[in-house]
């Protein structure tokens, strides 16, 4: 699965809130999460209408190493093909 080319940083910031990051405060154009899964952790979104591909990616590899996770398994959990219903 590749990283979306097409999100944004509240977008991001919605999807991290299901591995338990809550937004603890906000700085100009950016968004501090922490979470306390698997001990205390804090990321940095910038709040853009699009991020880049190397921020996501960046984000996502600091994720990754503080849930003791594969990137890859993380990135289809948050982003694996929607279902759709007819």
């Amino acid at each position: 699965m590749r990283i979306p080319r097409d999100i944004g940083g509240e977008e991001l910031v919605k999807i991290l809130k299901k591995y338990g990051y809550q937004i603890t405060r906000q700085t100009g154009s950016h968004i501090r999460l922490t979470t306390d899964v698997k001990g205390e952790h804090h990321i940095t979104i910038p709040k853009h209408k699009f991020l880049r591909v190397g921020t996501i990616s960046n984000i996502l590899t600091d994720i990754a190493n503080h849930l003791e996770r594969n990137k890859e398994k993380l990135i289809n959990d948050l982003f694996g093909e929607k279902k759709i219903d007819f």
